[in-house]
């Protein structure tokens, strides 16, 4: 009895894969310069869901594909009220500031590339974000994933003063 092989795809077609950023290195040797490629790549299925993976290779197709699979494996579960935010949260990773502030229905995803691939594939569809200091993409995504984890709702702030 033969057995398909099952490759990421199958497992989990609902997630949505965004590519953030791609940076080419290269190598200087004796025939020439060898090229090297890295990238960024956020994915979430927008009802909560997302995560992010970086992948190195010497194409950037393979490169794609590691940091697809890196993303599929560091995913996180992120609270939302609504399309929005809980409440207004900053968060500081690296030299990377961002500020997320909830926004009123019908507004939009007020934001830069970065942030806005992690906002829009965790399902959030109205926010606006501002980012001090650094805007290297791996920052900004790292601060805003940081930023979503965060949210706390009522209920969890409430249960948390009960309890202390």
């Amino acid at each position: 009895m033969a057995y398909a092989k099952q490759t990421q795809q199958d497992v989990a077609p609902e997630f949505e894969e965004r590519v953030v950023a791609i940076n080419r290195c290269s190598k200087v040797v004796k025939g020439g310069r060898r090229f090297g490629f890295a990238a960024l790549v956020v994915v979430g299925n927008g009802k909560g869901k997302v995560g992010y993976g970086t992948g190195k290779a010497k194409e950037v197709s393979e490169a794609i594909r590691k940091a697809t699979e890196a993303a599929r494996k560091n995913l996180v579960e992120v609270h939302l009220k609504d399309k929005t935010l809980h409440h207004t949260v900053q968060v500081k990773c690296n030299s990377t500031r961002i500020l997320m502030h909830p926004a009123a229905p019908g507004t939009g995803v007020i934001s830069g590339a970065a942030a806005r691939a992690v906002l829009e594939l965790a399902g959030v569809h109205d926010v606006l974000t501002k980012t001090f200091g650094s805007t290297a993409p791996s920052s900004v995504v790292r601060a805003t994933l940081e930023g979503l984890t965060s949210q706390r709702s009522r209920e969890q702030f409430n249960a948390l003063r009960a309890r202390g």
